[in-house]
């Protein structure tokens, strides 16, 4: 089935890189997440929705008058991702029960709408004035969503109740919001440029760009302690040379600007953009591709401010930044944006669902100590939970999950690109692909080509930044790039990579002070960790490397058969009996050993950790001092 993509830029956008519209994930690794997520974890979404009191206010606001609301003040925005879920659900296979789920939601929301357009339940319900407190109201937050879930609605089946809700919502916006009304948390602009993409209506572009343009004046209501670079309105989106303040926010700020950027030709902004963008993974981005160093405000640190253990990496922040660089590189063809796509796909996205799909991580700490406070609901030491109040993520992860199929291909004039790898297929216009690959657990990749038109076109395949060892079609590959083969091809021909997937070790550069001297374990796209659950009668921070000779292992106990962990030699701290009850003394001479016995290390995929069960875990480990 052919369906448009999550992004659409315009004809006439600036972009070097265009979406294709036949992607399919057939099976792998990504399709057993994405079976999941079909058959549990949206069933569950729509429950938990539902009992969080969300579609209750939409019958409340369907009768008008004022009434209780139930829930957060952006409850609306959880409806709307759960049925973009639903919808990108029904483009890959249509199915009853989804079909009547999304029309029963659909309806209600369109039955909450007010006469001229606007809607959002806590204002209609409390009676609170419209845009009088965008600094926390999120208004124009919950609009983007709306605006995002009828465009995918649309798109993927055809169906245009949202879309008619969320084109009156966006006639309102464009007529009577306040000239210099931004809301405190960026959205609506994405939602804006992609709903102007769908139905051609300039207003909207028009708007979002005013949106973008009106950040950085300071023009929000500061509130309690947060500056204005909280809810980026510090400095102007084309005057900034990093991200800063709430994490989400900020990519979806990035995301809608780019989208801006492109779609009005606005060539500075998008080079604005990209020098955020490389200041962001350069000084402010974890191994993981998690992002957001600060609990307080969720929020990015400054430079090279990335503790493990107090790492926040919200999962929403992981998704805005997949969103960000998958626009980033439709707009420049850069390959470093796809490679931190995948790695964020794998390592920051992936851990904030379990394996059964009922539970969620809000927060993705790199390293969680023995004895770590579980205080919080959202603290990883209390492991995955069921829902959150602030129920953000677990609808996020739905959505892109639905939509994953969209981000494995790319075309341009000159034929196809392949940035990401699983099996299935790849439809572009005359151009039918079969992928054949075990990635991410082997390097090996098949493309087959299936139908082929007969003149010459370019089939480009992405080599990972990481392949220092990969090879295409018998020939050496150079990593951070694309493996290029131009030809007159016929159906039959096949291209072969091998990625040289291999376990390695990765090291901080020196001014990420709290990983010197540490190192973590990486193979393929995969960021490994220590876990508690692997080493009986040993505590995971007492662990060290010993020595650099990684190896692959069979299946561990509790995880997929698939899996593949590395297995090291490694040393458990020594416990001096003379440390006096102080953790501090002095300092181990070069000659004194600091560690006891040799202990069997088992590295998994830390996207995996604490489904077997809460725990000490951590990515960095010490190296033995010998």
């Amino acid at each position: 089935m052919s369906v448009d993509p999550v992004v659409r830029p315009g004809s006439g956008a600036a972009v070097a890189l265009r979406p294709v519209t036949g992607a399919r994930i057939h099976d792998g690794f990504w399709e057993a997440r994405q079976r999941v997520n079909r058959e549990v974890t949206i069933p569950l979404g729509g429950e938990r929705v539902r009992d969080s009191g969300a579609f209750g206010n939409l019958r409340r606001a369907a009768r008008g008058g004022p009434a209780e609301h139930e829930g957060k003040i952006f409850a609306d925005s959880d409806v709307y991702k759960w049925l973009e879920a639903l919808a990108w659900e029904r483009g890959r296979r249509e199915d009853d029960g989804l079909a009547r789920s999304y029309a029963q939601a659909s309806e209600l929301v369109a039955a909450a709408q007010c006469a001229d357009g606007y809607l959002h339940t806590h204002t209609q319900l409390t009676g609170r004035r419209r845009y009088s407190d965008l600094a926390s109201s999120h208004e124009l937050y919950c609009a983007g969503h709306l605006m995002q879930a009828a465009v995918a609605g649309r798109r993927a089946t055809g169906d245009e109740t949202l879309l008619r809700v969320a084109a009156g919502f966006a006639d309102h916006l464009a007529k009577d919001l306040p000239p210099d009304a931004i809301d405190g948390h960026p959205e609506v602009e994405m939602g804006l440029a992609e709903l102007h993409r769908e139905t051609g209506v300039p207003a909207y572009l028009d708007l979002a760009a005013r949106q973008v343009a009106a950040r950085g004046r300071s023009l929000i209501q500061l509130k309690g302690h947060h500056g204005p670079g909280y809810r980026q309105d510090r400095v102007p989106v084309a005057e900034a040379t990093t991200v800063e303040g709430h994490a989400v926010r900020a990519m979806y700020l990035a995301a809608g600007a780019t989208d801006v950027a492109v779609e009005t030709s606005d060539l500075d902004l998008l080079a604005a953009l990209g020098r955020q963008w490389r200041d962001m993974v350069a000084t402010k981005t974890y191994l993981t591709g998690g992002l957001g160093s600060n609990w307080y405000g969720e929020a990015f640190g400054g430079h090279h401010e990335l503790a493990p253990d107090t790492a926040y990496c919200e999962t929403c922040a992981a998704i805005g930044s997949v969103q960000w660089s998958w626009r980033m590189l439709l707009a420049t063809g850069d390959p470093a944006y796809a490679d931190l796509v995948e790695r964020t796909l794998y390592n920051a996205v992936l851990p904030g669902v379990s394996l059964d799909g009922e539970h969620f991580f809000y927060v993705n700490a790199l390293r969680v100590r023995a004895g770590a406070d579980p205080d919080d609901l959202r603290s990883p030491a209390r492991g995955r939970q069921g829902w959150y109040g602030t129920a953000c993520c677990p609808p996020n992860v739905m959505r892109l999950l639905s939509s994953l199929d969209h981000y494995l291909a790319t075309r341009d004039a000159d034929g196809v690109q392949l940035h990401l790898y699983a099996p299935g297929t790849v439809r572009a216009g005359d151009v039918l692909l079969e992928v054949e690959t075990g990635y991410p657990w082997t390097g090996r990749v098949e493309i087959v080509v299936k139908e082929t038109p007969g003149h010459p076109w370019t089939l480009a395949c992405r080599i990972p930044a990481w392949a220092d060892a990969a090879g295409a079609d018998g020939q050496t590959a150079e990593p951070g790039g694309y493996h290029r083969v131009r030809r007159t091809w016929r159906p039959g021909d096949r291209v072969e990579l091998d990625l040289g997937i291999r376990p390695r070790l990765t090291a901080a550069v020196p001014r990420l002070d709290v990983a010197r001297g540490q190192v973590a374990v990486e193979r393929g796209p995969l960021v490994y960790c220590l876990e508690q659950a692997d080493h009986p009668g040993v505590i995971v921070d007492d662990l060290c490397l010993a020595a650099a000779d990684l190896r692959d292992a069979g299946p561990v106990a509790g995880l997929p058969a698939d899996v593949v962990p590395v297995t090291a030699r490694g040393r458990a701290h020594v416990h001096r009996e003379d440390d006096g009850g102080f953790p501090y003394r002095a300092a181990v001479a070069p000659h004194e050993p600091e560690h006891g016995g040799p202990v069997d290390l088992t590295f998994v995929p830390y996207h995996l950790w604490a489904n077997r069960g809460a725990g000490p875990m951590t990515v960095w480990t010490p190296m033995h001092r010998t």
